[in-house]
């Protein structure tokens, strides 16, 4: 049986939602933002013929009504399309768990507040469970700058850095060797038991090193503690029926470990790459590939760095040539994303939008899949190919595909 390989390219959206107005982000697209300022600063077009070739510059337009400038391409081998989001937040879990057939319909809890946005009650409730005597933060804030403004005093007092953002978590920032990443793991699994009432989707826990405010530096050994999906997920029923089903980076901890058979951990969008080509050369048939790319979403769309994220699509497109090359005839390449991250947005926070759906295989001609209405169509395609029990949300577009 065909095996598949799911890369989602964390936060490469491709045009504001329908729904983007309740979210502030009409005019939010990240590809097409990115890859204007990107030619701005560069003096040149972004080049990605292999995602050009599979129609990503076919279903931008189509989503948005924006073409991006880029070099002709001769002929599309892949199926193309875009995907609006069922789900209540513009978040990692949402996005996710919708893909693999569970859109969140319920509302997720936050900390609304910019400042003090934990509860005295919620920090005492910590404090007595983990044994320390308080926290710094407590606030909204950008992983990299929360370090560089309390990073220093966090070596100095031993106190976890917590914070927050517009997304339903609670981060954890803590130096390696000051702090120590078992004590720093045990204090996020510590938070995630006293959080979960809360609906707080995740837990982070964000490591660092270095030696003082200049030169800290997060490092690949961050964890997410996630909350069980409602619904059995497409990994689930691929596991459930025999199936191997392969997490590539933070995949596993979005899904809490459930329905997972192989772990692999990787740091950077190449180390990423290579493991997932590793897979492909070595798993067995009947085996799903599912890999997470957060350099995209972490590195660059929150950094709001348009042209070090057309740089880093750039190199990756190159590397889908490795891709291809390790795959077998009947294996089934997908690429999409979790949500929007637009790069020259205002504020950090994901955007709303729609995303790609990009799907290759060896004998493909040129298919348009059209607009999606969820991003479970992804999943249903996927236990489709699989034969196995079918997701409660999404349309298969395998009949599309003509993949046997």
């Amino acid at each position: 049986m065909a095996r598949v390989i799911l890369m989602v390219i964390d936060g490469f959206g491709v045009g504001h939602a329908p729904d983007a107005e309740k979210f502030g982000d009409v005019s939010a697209n990240t590809f097409a933002n990115l890859a204007r300022e990107f030619e701005a600063q560069e003096g040149r077009p972004l080049h990605l013929p292999q995602l050009a070739s599979m129609g990503l510059l076919e279903l931008a337009e189509q989503a948005s009504g924006t073409q991006v400038n880029h070099a002709p391409v001769e002929q599309i081998n892949g199926a193309y399309g875009y995907a609006a989001e069922l789900s209540t937040g513009k978040d990692t879990p949402s996005g996710h768990w919708e893909m693999a057939g569970v859109p969140v319909l319920f509302d997720w809890g936050y900390f609304s507040d910019k400042q003090n946005s934990f509860s005295a009650e919620l920090m005492a409730k910590i404090n007595e469970a983990t044994g320390f005597e308080g926290m710094l933060g407590n606030c909204h804030a950008s992983g990299t700058v929360i370090i560089e403004q309390l990073g220093e005093e966090h070596v100095k007092t031993g106190l976890p850095i917590c914070y927050t953002s517009a997304d339903s978590v609670f981060q954890v920032a803590a130096h390696e060797e000051h702090f120590g990443l078992d004590n720093l793991y045990k204090y996020c699994e510590t938070v995630q038991k006293i959080v979960e009432p809360m609906n707080i989707g995740r837990v982070i826990a964000r490591p660092f090193v270095g030696d003082d405010a200049k030169s800290f530096t997060r490092t690949g050994n961050r964890r997410d503690y996630s909350i069980l999906p409602p619904a059995p997920t497409m990994l689930d029923n691929i596991t459930n029926a025999g199936g191997t089903v392969i997490s590539v980076g933070k995949i596993a901890d979005i899904y809490a470990h459930q329905g997972i058979s192989i772990k692999t951990k990787a740091t950077g969008i190449d180390a990423l790459t290579d493991a997932t080509i590793e897979h492909i050369n070595t798993a067995e048939d009947n085996s799903l590939i599912f890999t997470n790319l957060v350099n995209f979403d972490q590195d660059f769309g929150h950094r709001r760095d348009p042209v070090g994220y057309g740089k880093a699509l750039e190199a990756f497109d190159k590397r889908i040539v490795e891709i291809k090359a390790a795959m077998q005839p009947d294996d089934l390449l997908v690429f999409s994303a979790d949500h929007g991250c637009d790069p020259t947005w205002q504020g950090t926070d994901h955007t709303r939008e729609y995303v790609p759906v990009l799907a290759y295989h060896s004998s493909i001609k040129s298919v348009n899949l059209g607009e999606r209405t969820t991003f479970a169509d992804i999943g249903q395609t996927i236990v489709e190919i699989f034969e196995v029990k079918k997701l409660s949300y999404g349309t298969s577009f395998l009949d599309e595909l003509k993949f046997s």
